[in-house]
């Protein structure tokens, strides 16, 4: 007997009618078909299920005892594939697991975020607010945002925008070390701030185009966080280079001082993503498409 479910099937049904013809139009196979199958599944079980003669059929007591079980077991069976067709075409519930980097806009990010998925209370997010970049199999993460160059080729990847580097000091430093004339001369006297790199442990780099490297020859602030970093730009103990979109109500304000403006620094592609995968859950696509949404509103402003 290679096929138990559908055996079982058959034998439910012709339980409830009690005619080989009758189950035989309803599951729309022929007669015969109907009557070997019950017969296969008699002789696995070793038990005659009906009795039957020219004019009737009927259960055999222990085809009764046996009836409760073989519906119980295909109503599991059935319950099973309609919840995983559901979740393929419009269920909702579950868990989607979210990294982005550690800023300060996150708080504006996920209360519309939280505010768009409020009709579905079966949804639950997993925001890893954290710079370092999670994997997506050990981590199981969903979703992601990040800034780099080319985001890998295993990923679905939505551009939000540019993200460009600039080199800033405060007034008061400028005022106490001099303005520099030139990159060199702001790598050698201007102490900078380093935000450290969490995979080597070491700071970043400071590259200004794919070919120069800005060398500072003085680190005195080192942080994994990024606002600390810009806090110690701010307060005048070091020079540092910062994403503008950070920078930019500093400027505005006098606080901070852009140096170099016309020295050209390569910028980076702000992307969400998602690992491309033969199947995704209608939530994960559901959560990209209102992130990525709320990212550009975001940065647009």
């Amino acid at each position: 007997m290679k096929n138990r479910f559908e055996s079982l099937k058959i034998f439910c049904s012709l339980a409830e009618t009690l005619q080989f013809k009758e189950t035989a139009n309803r599951l729309a196979v022929s007669p015969p078909v109907i009557t070997r199958i019950i017969a296969e599944l008699e002789d696995y079980l070793g038990e005659p299920l009906f009795q039957r003669n020219t004019r009737q059929v009927r259960l055999t007591d222990f085809g009764e005892q046996f009836l409760p079980e073989a519906q119980a077991l295909l109503a599991q069976s059935e319950r099973l594939f309609i919840s995983r067709k559901q979740r393929q075409e419009n269920d909702m519930t579950g868990l989607v697991r979210i990294t982005v980097p550690s800023w300060r806009i996150n708080d504006s990010v996920l209360s519309q975020l939280l505010t768009a998925l409020s009709p579905y209370p079966e949804l639950i997010i997993d925001w890893r607010d954290d710079m370092s970049k999670l994997d997506t199999v050990t981590h199981r993460v969903d979703i992601g945002l990040r800034i780099g160059l080319q985001p890998d080729e295993n990923f679905i990847v939505k551009k939000i925008t540019d993200i460009g580097d600039i080199l800033v000091a405060s007034p008061e430093l400028i005022a106490q070390l001099g303005k520099p004339t030139s990159l060199d001369d702001l790598a050698e006297r201007y102490p900078f701030a380093g935000q450290i790199n969490l995979s080597t442990g070491r700071a970043w780099h400071f590259p200004i185009n794919s070919e120069q490297v800005l060398p500072p020859r003085r680190i005195n602030f080192l942080s994994t966080d990024v606002y600390s970093y810009l806090q110690a730009v701010l307060q005048g103990k070091s020079a540092g280079m910062l994403s503008d979109f950070l920078c930019e109500p500093y400027l505005k304000s006098g606080q901070l001082v852009r140096l170099f403006p016309e020295v050209e620094i390569q910028k980076w592609q702000l992307f969400l993503y998602r690992p491309y995968e033969t199947v995704t859950p209608p939530r994960v696509l559901k959560v990209f498409e209102i992130l990525e949404g709320i990212l550009k509103k975001e940065f647009e402003r």
